[in-house]
């Protein structure tokens, strides 16, 4: 793995759950050599500095059949020319990059490796992730198929075109800040009308989780389980037309194309 930031640590984290299976040790590559040494002792991973070690990422890769580039998407085609010559034939490249063709990556690799396009997001971490999984011209069904069950082992693997990548990132990569956004507003809102901050955390946290979590065990589609909760005439009801009198139907239209708008933006350097 190439960078362990905030979506790579995610992945790793759930990598490294004892329940996976998996070769280990894993090798990881980190910009700085204070972000390498939080590995020492580690008898799963393998980190290197390219701080402290300008070959680090070249090291990293050798012998490796699956590679992961979680850096940043500005830099992915330059480590992705970097890593090339080390690559084994046969390898499987996977980028968890926004707005970054496989094609841009696949110019940049030797004939022979496979380049699969992966949207994860950070509850991976936790094993509870959901992951987009497209292959690229040069990646057939046995490298894609080889990608789903890597990201199966930190949540759940949805299969799609690669033109649908940029959806996959609007919906589930960047979902979990949506859903942080409504917490804070909550909880901000709960505040105002009289509730102390650790008050209005539990109130909200407590009912975004169990709402979660019935909503996973029921089986019961979304717009029933809100009309379970809605008694007509009730008070319920109420808050529910004021927020659809807000137009959220709209405003989410508008937020997830946003989102898809900037992945486009991305691709073409902008």
């Amino acid at each position: 793995m190439i960078g362990v930031g905030s979506m790579g640590g995610a992945i790793l984290s759930g990598l490294r759950s004892p329940d996976v299976r998996i070769e280990r040790p894993i090798a990881v590559t980190t910009k700085s050599a204070a972000s390498a040494a939080e590995f020492d002792g580690a008898d799963d991973i393998a980190a290197y500095a390219s701080e402290t070690d300008p070959e680090a990422n070249r090291i990293a890769v050798r012998g490796a059949r699956l590679v992961i580039l979680a850096v940043k998407p500005w830099m992915v085609l330059d480590v992705a020319r970097e890593i090339a010559g080390e690559l084994e034939p046969g390898a499987i490249v996977v980028s968890v990059a926004a707005g970054v063709p496989s094609s841009a990556i696949e110019a940049e690799l030797p004939e022979g490796v496979a380049v699969v396009r992966a949207m994860p997001n950070t509850p991976s971490h936790i094993g509870r992730g959901v992951t987009g999984v497209a292959g690229g011209a040069s990646a057939g069904g046995e490298a894609v198929d080889t990608v789903r069950r890597l990201f199966e082992t930190v949540g759940s693997v949805l299969v799609v075109r690669e033109d649908q990548i940029n959806d996959i990132a609007a919906v589930s990569g960047s979902g979990p800040a949506y859903l942080f956004l409504y917490a804070e507003e909550m909880t901000a809102a709960a505040i105002r009308i009289g509730f102390d901050e650790e008050q209005a955390r539990v109130l909200v946290q407590e009912t975004i989780a169990g709402a979660a979590e019935l909503m996973i065990r029921s089986g019961e589609e979304p717009e029933q389980l809100r009309r379970n909760v809605t008694s007509p005439k009730g008070t319920t009801e109420q808050a529910i037309q004021v927020l659809q009198g807000a137009g959220w139907g709209k405003l989410f239209d508008r937020a997830l194309a946003a989102n898809v708008r900037r992945s486009e933006e991305l691709e073409r350097g902008e």
